[in-house]
């Protein structure tokens, strides 16, 4: 949360001077917005919703806070393909403070692109050495030793929406040949869950 300080003393005085004239200080409650390129996404403050354009790079709720009222600033639905939170926010996605205790009320928000897991099955693997690379947006992954059902596999590395990914067989096992069906995409919006590795013995392949 970037937010400016000024004097104790300062805003004791500007309390005071508008507190002489019947009034307190008012503070916008807004800030910049970092990595957002998809609509959907709203911000509230203490109930108060704000929806925010697709690109934007700032934003600035309508109404004006009193000096020392509270403002709480969360994400209340994230944009498409991606998620956002307040700068300073805590474990709950709030970030929390009270006007006046800064000079300006400058809460930024930080928006990343979505990413999800790619795996699949492995059939018919009967030896050790089995080992499958996603070229594309890279990662590895090494079998586990066969144990005569089909393994459950899943890269350890994430795949960002968008970004295409493409499983091949890096490895054979020993004395078998494997082919990969469903091994090239352009990651959407869920987990990739049926990429089927197939192993069979040398020479039945192909």
């Amino acid at each position: 949360m970037k937010l400016t300080f000024v004097r104790p003393a300062t805003l004791l005085a500007l309390a005071l001077g508008l507190s002489a004239c019947g009034g307190k200080a008012m503070f916008d409650v807004g800030g910049n917005i970092g990595g957002l390129v998809y609509s959907g996404l709203v911000l509230t403050n203490s109930g108060s919703d704000l929806a925010v354009a697709a690109g934007a790079t700032s934003y600035k709720f309508p109404n004006q806070i009193a000096y020392g009222d509270s403002f709480n600033i969360s994400v209340k639905t994230n944009p498409l393909h991606q998620s956002c939170a307040p700068l300073g926010a805590d474990t709950t996605g709030h970030t929390i403070d009270t006007a006046g205790r800064m000079a300006v009320i400058s809460v930024g928000v930080a928006c990343s692109l979505d990413q999800h897991k790619i795996g699949g099955t492995i059939v018919g693997m009967s030896a050790a050495g089995l080992v499958l690379t996603n070229g594309t947006a890279g990662g590895i992954y090494t079998a586990v030793a066969p144990t005569g059902a089909d393994i459950v596999y899943e890269f350890g590395s994430l795949v960002t929406y968008g970004v295409s990914y493409g499983v091949s067989v890096l490895t054979n096992p020993a004395g078998q040949k494997c082919t990969v069906a469903n091994s090239t995409a352009v990651m959407g919006d869920t987990d990739v869950t049926n990429i089927i590795v197939t192993c069979v013995p040398e020479g039945l392949g192909g």
